[in-house]
């Protein structure tokens, strides 16, 4: 939830992080902007177009990554199984590209039904996301706090074993060029084209109307209200079970446009994609503060121009395998180095 509303312990400690730990962290950081930086001099237009796509893909990382804080600021659950419901709602995107004869061929069609296609998916990904935790996770919300992390994770099973029965092992590839391609204007010899842009349109009005949502209505107050005491916000009239499930229902439908947005943009979609990335916006809700809004968005940019940047700068390491690795050894630097995120906070514990 919102980082004045709600103080994971996940961001509590003892003590003060040592001299000696932030020193070499800020060593760590300068080291790689000045990679940065003399690749940036060395091949601009291309630092220029690999920032516009990471850019681009941090957006849809964000909205899956904002289901991963909105449903841990209110329950303090890392819920394993959002990657999952993030790839049906993909496959469900290449389902209705079949059933709209969606094709590269005729974009007006596309970006008419792009709409339409969004609230479908989102209806469903919300729908079984609160279905998920109605069945799975409220039975055991008095539980040892292992059991429902537990659970989360043979949900993900489950729902990796859906995505397999359903669509089979191999990758589902749409049709290249479903999005508009073309280029709209440069920027230093980086293209701005109608892809990327229309992924830009789709997640920051989403992103905005989230923000708004948590923090000017009445539901909003209500989960705010019970991330931070549910037997509080209990006594003074909230329903903590419809907030619960308000609060899935939402991250739900985030991760039902996450899935539209890069079913239409990757064009490929296999069973285990949602574990894949899931833990790629988990890595990204860490890195800017778990449980908060901002935070998340924040991380998932950078997870996603850690990603372009390794795979097209001349740095890289070779082969997908070590984007990966690098990813998830900054979960690790930043759990050592800066626990509570980038936009988290350090409180006492019991504070």
């Amino acid at each position: 939830m919102a980082a004045n509303a709600s103080t994971p312990r996940l961001t509590r400690f003892k003590a003060k992080r040592p001299p000696v730990v932030s020193a070499i962290g800020f060593t760590l950081l300068a080291i790689v902007l000045v990679v940065l930086a003399i690749n940036a001099y060395k091949a601009p237009s291309d630092f220029l177009d690999l920032l516009v796509v990471g850019l681009t893909v941090g957006m849809v990382y964000a909205l899956i990554a904002l289901g991963y804080s909105l449903v841990y600021g209110i329950l303090e659950l890392i819920n394993f199984a959002h990657g999952d419901v993030f790839m049906l709602g993909a496959m469900f995107t290449t389902t209705l590209v079949g059933v709209f004869g969606l094709s590269a061929s005729n974009h007006g069609k596309t970006l008419l039904l792009i709409v339409p296609m969004l609230v479908l998916t989102a209806a469903g990904c919300a729908m079984l996301n609160t279905t998920i935790e109605f069945v799975a996770y409220r039975p055991l919300r008095h539980a040892p706090r292992l059991a429902p992390l537990i659970t989360a994770i043979g949900v993900s099973f489950i729902l990796q074993n859906v995505g397999l029965v359903w669509k089979g092992s191999a990758p589902v590839n749409l049709e290249n060029g479903l999005l508009p391609r073309g280029t709209i204007f440069s920027i230093g010899g980086a293209d701005i084209r109608w892809n990327r842009l229309i992924v830009f349109l789709v997640t920051l009005p989403t992103l905005a109307l989230l923000v708004w949502l948590v923090q000017k209505t009445k539901q909003g107050k209500a989960m705010r209200a019970v991330a931070q005491d549910k037997d509080a916000a209990a006594i003074m009239g909230i329903n903590v079970n419809r907030t619960i499930s308000f609060t899935f229902l939402i991250a739900g439908a985030l991760a039902g446009f996450a899935g539209v947005m890069y079913g239409m943009y990757v064009t490929s979609v296999q069973f285990d994609t949602g574990f894949r990335l899931g833990l790629f916006a988990f890595t990204a809700a860490v890195l800017g503060g778990i449980g908060n809004l901002p935070g998340a968005v924040l991380g998932a940019l950078i997870i996603g121009l850690i990603e372009q940047f390794n795979n097209g700068l001349e740095w890289h390491m070779p082969g997908s395998d070590w984007t990966n690795s690098i990813i998830f050894s900054v979960l690790i630097l930043i759990l050592v180095f800066r626990p509570e995120g980038l936009l988290g906070e350090r409180t006492p514990e019991g504070g």
